[in-house]
């Protein structure tokens, strides 16, 4: 019961840790390239109420949850994961084997403050406003997306606090070292963080959906990782095989 507990909690808060590190690092350079143009100040007011609005959106899903068959939480849960770690793998694929831009935070950085600037510039009585406006929007989304990951995959087993202390480590880790170096963490290897998150979500996403099926895995949460093993060697083979088609003579 041991080995298969942890069989599920390791994935489970590796998944929370390394979403929440993509997540913030996107949601940080936004937040930075405000503090640039308009100060510290509305960039933190912005990045505040943004926290306010997730914590009231968390504390209202809490009580909701319980309320739900787990089963058909299981299943609803399942699916939605497929689709999101789909997503993140794909994309992850791609850039790894060249067919897209890998994700540059410097440049995001750029064009984030850029585009600031111009809004600022045009209505100067209300800059400040509109700068924590945009971090507060960063922030939200960003944030959104860790507290869909948190409950995914902790919810229907015990795992949200095992979960949410990995995502909130990540957060503080980010922010603690961004404060530090008040510049944008370009050298955070972003896709294959994408890579393993895509992974460890499409994992979550057969294994819950099967939960919710009725599907009785072998070895229980131990099968967690088998699908880990099987994603990731699926994914590097089908990143090595575009790759090389790629390169490829027309």
């Amino acid at each position: 019961m041991l080995i298969g507990s942890w069989g599920s909690f390791a994935p489970a808060v590796g998944s929370a840790f390394l979403a929440s590190i993509v997540e913030v690092v996107e949601a940080f350079t936004i937040i930075l390239a405000v503090a640039t143009l308009r100060g510290w100040k509305p960039a933190c007011l912005g990045t505040l109420a943004a926290l306010g609005v997730l914590a009231v959106i968390v504390v209202g899903l809490g009580p909701l949850l319980d309320l739900v068959p787990l089963h058909g939480l299981q299943l609803f849960i399942g699916v939605l994961l497929l689709l999101f770690g789909h997503g993140w793998l794909r994309k992850a694929i791609l850039r790894a084997a060249g067919v897209m831009a890998l994700h540059d935070e410097t440049a995001i950085f750029e064009r984030e403050r850029r585009q600031i600037g111009k809004e600022t510039a045009r209505k100067t009585d209300s800059a400040d406003w509109i700068a924590g406006i945009t971090a507060f929007k960063a922030v939200l989304l960003e944030g959104l997306e860790v507290v869909f990951i948190v409950i995914a995959v902790g919810a229907g087993r015990g795992l949200l606090w095992p979960a949410a202390i990995g995502a909130l480590v990540a957060c503080l880790a980010v922010l603690v070292i961004g404060f530090a170096i008040h510049k944008p963490l370009a050298r955070v290897p972003e896709n294959t963080l994408k890579f393993a998150v895509g992974i460890m979500l499409s994992s979550f996403g057969v294994f819950w959906t099967g939960e919710g099926l009725g599907v009785s895995w072998p070895g229980s949460d131990l099968s967690l990782l088998g699908l880990v093993v099987i994603f990731l060697v699926t994914g590097l083979a089908t990143a090595s095989l575009l790759k090389t088609n790629r390169m490829k003579p027309a």
